[in-house]
């Protein structure tokens, strides 16, 4: 690239340089070794005659200098050169936000209510997060599902719809019946390792305890800490339902699996908060806080504009050409 004043002259396909001393080359071969048969135009017969028409040693001269002038611009044309402008800051502000929803078995319980109706605390999660994830504007947003193992299936984006269409393409059961705790979050780590400490939030949302997965949550939560990522559990279930049996009508605890102690520790050790969603409206209000984080500015992004140089090598190369031509028909 070469600087100046205010930018610099930069070229992308250098290596087409190597062509540029090809028709100097082809013109030191002996006449017997060229090739008779060429590209046939109209006017090529006016052309050839024209070292026959009077045409002096000094214009001959002058033809192979426009000739080599229009090939040279051609090849400049060829280097693809682009002005790039001085150095331009944009202002980014808003946090990545990582989305982990658990897809174990137990997420098929039907232990809360939607709009009167019984219906799977995954379908709760979804009415929920729906209006949740359309909030988060200037937001990154990604979603990793995890049951036997943690997958990331979306990664961390400006596009809510997308995100969204992908949570709700969502079922019960797509990543296995157990529960990987351990691994989403080391997934989430993994992901956004790279990113400025202030501004990365893990949201993990599950309904039971770590049973399945290579890394335990209490290493992950260890490894969140040192790379600054901070997580918000939220353990979603009813705390007492209903239940018929032989003996009639039993009171149980559908959430007795839920590791209430584990999401605690993993959201104090990482700056976190941890929420109790027993309901569809706790739930609504847990995202409504979770809504509320303030975003953050983040470091200033910076670009160079560029601007595509080509046309104008190439135009002249062609009014040169197209003006050498005329002349030649003229004299002829």
């Amino acid at each position: 690239m070469f600087f100046f004043e205010n930018g610099g002259l930069e070229f992308i396909w250098l290596w087409v340089l190597w062509f540029w001393p090809l028709p100097f080359f082809l013109r030191l071969l002996p006449a017997g070794e060229r090739s008779v048969q060429a590209l046939r135009v109209p006017f090529f017969h006016r052309i050839t005659v024209l070292p026959q028409s009077g045409f002096s040693e000094e214009k001959n001269i002058k033809s192979l200098v426009l000739a080599g002038l229009v090939w040279s611009l051609i090849i400049f044309a060829a280097l693809r050169p682009q002005w790039v402008g001085d150095p331009v800051e944009l202002p980014v502000s808003g946090r990545s936000v990582m989305l982990a929803v658990d897809l174990s078995g137990s997420m098929k319980e039907t232990d809360l209510e939607l709009q009167g109706e019984a219906v799977t605390r995954l379908a709760v999660v979804k009415s929920v997060l729906r209006p949740f994830i359309e909030r988060r504007k200037g937001d990154r947003l990604g979603l990793i599902l995890f049951g036997d193992q943690a997958y990331l299936q979306t990664p961390l984006t400006f596009d809510r719809q997308t995100l969204g269409q992908m949570l709700e393409e969502s079922e019960l059961g797509l990543a296995g019946q157990r529960t990987a705790i351990g691994n989403a979050i080391g997934l989430a780590v993994k992901r956004m390792k790279e990113l400025p400490d202030n501004e990365k939030v893990l949201v993990l949302l599950t309904d039971g305890q770590n049973t399945a997965g290579e890394v335990s949550p209490e290493d992950a939560g260890r490894l969140a800490k040192e790379t600054g990522l901070r997580i918000h559990t939220v353990g979603v279930g009813a705390d007492e339902a209903w239940v018929r049996s032989f003996f009639g009508k039993q009171k149980i605890n559908p959430s007795a699996d839920l590791d209430e102690a584990m999401l605690q520790s993993l959201a104090s050790q990482t700056g976190g908060s941890y929420f109790r969603a027993r309901s569809t409206e706790e739930l609504e209000k847990i995202y409504a806080i979770i809504d509320k984080i303030e975003p953050v500015e983040r470091e200033k992004e910076v670009y160079r504009p560029r601007q595509a140089l080509f046309v104008w090598p190439l135009s002249f190369a062609f009014l040169i050409l197209l003006i050498w031509v005329v002349v030649l028909m003229l004299r002829n």
